[in-house]
């Protein structure tokens, strides 16, 4: 039997760790990443097998070498039974490009995906280790919601979620807002970057170090491994249509870690040909793919897929550490990786605001699909992939729906002039009653606040 697969970090000033200490740390305590030392393989011919996999047996399937030594094989079956009970649809758009719906979770989210699972993997992990653990977690829209529902009624586990409180929907501040108990909703004055810093600072702060902290944003390893499945059950599903042969797979981008699950998925031996990274007006990752210089957008831009106005994604530095280079977690690039190879495995975009929305109404004229701005990004990115790759007009292709179209009701109906069927997980929102202090994006405060309400 191989030895269980450890994490090291992307700073590479700390001892690599099981998944377990991964998990339960968050962050590693040299503000790097975790990344996994080895990647399982999948074969061709098991990505055949697993064509009648339901959802959640691949789930256990592709995680099990990940989360060996630390779940066993009943225990992470059960796990992904429990976490996964609702529909992942590839909607045919055309005859050779597919939308993967990932907005059938109870908070209509992709982020439902990981933090569903991490719940139930912190679960059970916290049953052997003595007090309460309390998860920081920052959004930019919807991995709020998601971890506050995945978390809620959690034993021994307290949330604090920060928001930007100018920049996410009414529905998207709603799904955190209204759920109380052992989740607490911070809205910031400022952007996701300011509360994605704060939560980073905290966890490397010697005052709060007798708070037993973690994350659960995409920083957090274990947003990444559940987020590697759903590309391998795309093309699992489509099989038959694939015939083997490469996949075109687009991805909707802001922090980077949905992303980072397709570059997992694909170090896995998923064979994508192109992996398509679109971005909105926060374009630092188009320019630093083309140019080779980074350099943060700060402020973020605000646009109408604001889940995705990162003008700093942490999960860069994920990225860089797969390809060769060693980026830090202020963005400072201390070795480059290696861009041509970079380049040839992804193409990376940004689409306007203008753009997403006709893209919105195109998709809606001739193929009678609602896209949401995020999807509708995705979308784009194909498009724009395929004009400048003519050869690959005809190779197949999935794009990512990210959020239900129901999330962002307001753009829907400017650019429509319809409304959408609002899903059952967002219905009756509008008669919660919200709670949530606001607080400025000075780190002093909210340390205060940590050192006050959890020690």
């Amino acid at each position: 039997m191989s030895e269980p697969i450890r994490f090291y970090s992307t700073n590479h000033q700390t001892p690599a760790v099981t998944l377990a200490e991964a998990l339960l740390q968050g962050q590693a305590p040299d503000r790097g990443l975790f990344m996994p030392e080895t990647v399982p393989a999948i074969s061709s011919a098991t990505l055949a097998a697993w064509a009648d996999k339901t959802y959640p047996d691949l789930a256990h399937a592709v995680l099990l070498p990940f989360a060996a030594g630390v779940f066993d094989d009943q225990t992470l079956a059960a796990l992904c039974t429990d976490a996964y009970d609702y529909d992942v649809p590839l909607e045919p758009v055309t005859q050779r490009r597919y939308l993967m719906r990932l907005d059938r979770g109870p908070t209509a989210s992709f982020k439902d995906f990981a933090a569903r699972l991490m719940a139930r993997w912190m679960s059970v992990l916290n049953r052997d280790v003595t007090g309460d653990l309390l998860i920081l977690t920052a959004t930019s829209g919807d991995t709020g919601s998601a971890v506050a529902h995945a978390y809620h009624g959690v034993e021994r586990v307290r949330v604090v979620v920060l928001f930007p409180v100018a920049e996410v929907s009414d529905r998207q501040r709603k799904q955190m807002t209204t759920i109380g108990g052992n989740v607490t909703t911070l809205g910031i004055d400022g952007k996701f970057d300011d509360c994605q810093a704060m939560v980073k600072r905290a966890f490397s702060d010697p005052a709060l170090a007798a708070l037993r902290l973690t994350s659960a944003n995409s920083i957090n390893i274990g947003r990444l491994l559940p987020q590697a499945v759903y590309y391998v059950y795309a093309y699992a599903k489509l099989a038959e249509a694939t015939r083997g042969e490469p996949l075109l797979v687009s991805v909707p981008s802001g922090n980077f870690g949905d992303m980072m699950g397709a570059v997992l998925a694909r170090r896995m031996g998923l064979p994508i040909q192109r992996l398509i990274i679109a971005t909105n007006a926060n374009d630092e990752v188009p320019v630093f793919l083309r140019t080779g210089v980074y350099q943060k957008i700060v402020p973020s831009r605000v646009c109408i897929s604001n889940a995705m106005n990162v003008g700093h994604p942490s999960n860069l530095a994920r990225l860089v550490d797969v390809y060769g280079g060693h980026m830090d977690e202020t963005g400072h690039l201390h070795k480059s990786p290696d861009l041509e190879r970079m380049r040839g495995d992804l193409y990376a975009v940004s689409i306007s605001d203008d753009e997403t929305r006709a893209t919105i109404k195109a998709a809606y004229e001739t193929h009678g699909t609602i896209l949401e701005p995020h999807g509708a990004v995705g979308w784009a990115g194909l498009a724009r992939y395929v004009r400048e790759h003519p050869e690959h007009a005809a190779t197949l292709a999935v794009s990512v729906e990210t959020a239900h179209p129901a999330k962002f009701p307001e753009e829907i109906r400017a650019t429509l002039g319809i409304e959408p069927e609002v899903p059952p997980s967002l219905a009756g929102l509008e008669e919660c009653p919200e709670s949530y202090e606001t607080y400025s994006a000075e780190y002093e405060p909210f340390r205060d606040m940590l050192l006050r309400e959890y020690t």
